[in-house]
């Protein structure tokens, strides 16, 4: 399937529409704010070109990408890959070409995604306000909107989602990432971090656009005794891209999720639902920029089933009906007092009948006396 071909392709020679591309122009310095944990392609068209880094956090001097950085890679036409990037990768990267002529740099900040402020509009959920920093120069912290993804479905209810990132604003200055501006230093805000919003979407499908027919079929996922979870991911999906999942033919949405009406399942905000969390067997669903990519159809394996079974027959067994440890003794209670109740209702009938003559014959007596 073509989908199973450039996931592939991907990890031999990296593909731009794969990853958040990021340019810059011929010899300038550009400055961008990124999210930690997905992967980014800085540009440098340039072959044979070196890259060298510079992380504000630890201030160890220039260092090359040749070295000990293991999720860094050149590609052959000279572009930085960083796959899974760090918030201590935040810093300085400079490319230069086989001359030792400086091609570009860049600033970028890799704002942490573990926290991650989500927020959706049907739900009356406001982002995150300005801040005012006590730093003495009347710093203001902001968020930095990207513009509104597409939306992630045609022709059917959808939702589509921006980024925001945490910027710092001097008086009379440029705004700066958070993450640049601090440098090395450490300041304890619940404000500095990243932002999503999502609100609801319905756009009709483009009539002048192809839509891909292909997509690839994993039936090879089983749950096992040991997990009872598993994760699948969408493949050519990012948080930087419009992603759906279907449960059944059932769309997962943002605004469920955060009701608490997720299926069963959790969309993972570090990657923007790129990766599903499931608990049991369905037929799932991805869609990537309107285009069905993936479908997953996990089963439960032996052991899993097994256990399953198991756990079945101790909840249900036929012709007896299970009772909790605590509500049986309640009933064992229950049923001595009414053992104690029939015993003692039978001796009373018991007396009640030997005496009964006695009292007869000493009425009759009575009677004669008169």
């Amino acid at each position: 399937m073509l989908s199973t071909l450039w996931l592939l392709l991907s990890f031999a020679v990296p593909v731009r529409g794969i990853y958040k591309f990021v340019s810059c122009p011929h010899g300038k310095q550009c400055q961008k704010a990124l999210l930690s944990g997905n992967d980014v392609l800085l540009q440098c068209s340039s072959a044979g070109a070196h890259w060298y880094y510079f992380f504000l956090q630890t201030r160890s001097g220039w260092t090359t990408t040749n070295t000990s950085v293991s999720n860094m890679v050149t590609t052959p036409v000279g572009h930085l890959l960083i796959r899974d990037p760090l918030p201590s990768q935040t810093g300085l990267y400079s490319c230069w070409n086989k001359n030792g002529t400086q091609e570009t740099q860049y600033e970028i900040d890799f704002q942490d995604v573990s926290s991650l402020h989500i927020t959706h509009k049907s739900l009356d959920q406001d982002p995150l306000h300005n801040e005012s920093l006590e730093l003495g120069r009347q710093e203001t912290v902001f968020t930095h909107w990207e513009p509104w993804q597409d939306c992630n479905r045609c022709d059917v209810p959808g939702e589509r989602k921006r980024l925001g990132y945490c910027y710092i604003r001097e008086p009379q200055e440029e705004p700066v990432p958070c993450g640049i501006f601090l440098g090395q230093a450490k300041l304890k805000s619940n404000r500095l971090r990243p932002e999503m919003q999502v609100e609801a979407c319905f756009v009709p499908c483009d009539p002048q656009r192809s839509y891909r027919h292909e997509y690839t079929v994993f039936d090879s996922f089983r749950f096992s005794k040991e997990s009872e979870a598993l994760w699948l991911t969408c493949s050519l999906g990012s948080i930087y891209r419009p992603i759906m999942w279907e449960v059944n033919g059932i769309p997962l949405t943002w605004r469920g999720q955060l009701v608490g009406q997720g299926m069963n399942t959790v969309l993972d905000t570090s990657t923007g639902g790129r990766q599903l969390q499931i608990f049991q067997p369905a037929t799932y669903k991805c869609y990537v920029h309107q285009e069905f990519m993936a479908q997953f159809s996990p089963v439960m394996g032996p052991e899993a089933l097994e256990e399953q079974n198991k756990k079945e027959e101790q909840q249900w067994q036929v012709g007896k009906v299970l009772v909790p440890p605590k509500e049986a003794d309640s009933v064992l209670k229950g049923l001595k007092l009414m053992l104690l109740m029939v015993f003692v209702l039978a001796l009373a009938g018991l007396l009640f009948r030997a005496l009964r003559p006695a009292w007869d014959k000493k009425k009759n007596s009575v009677l004669l006396v008169k």
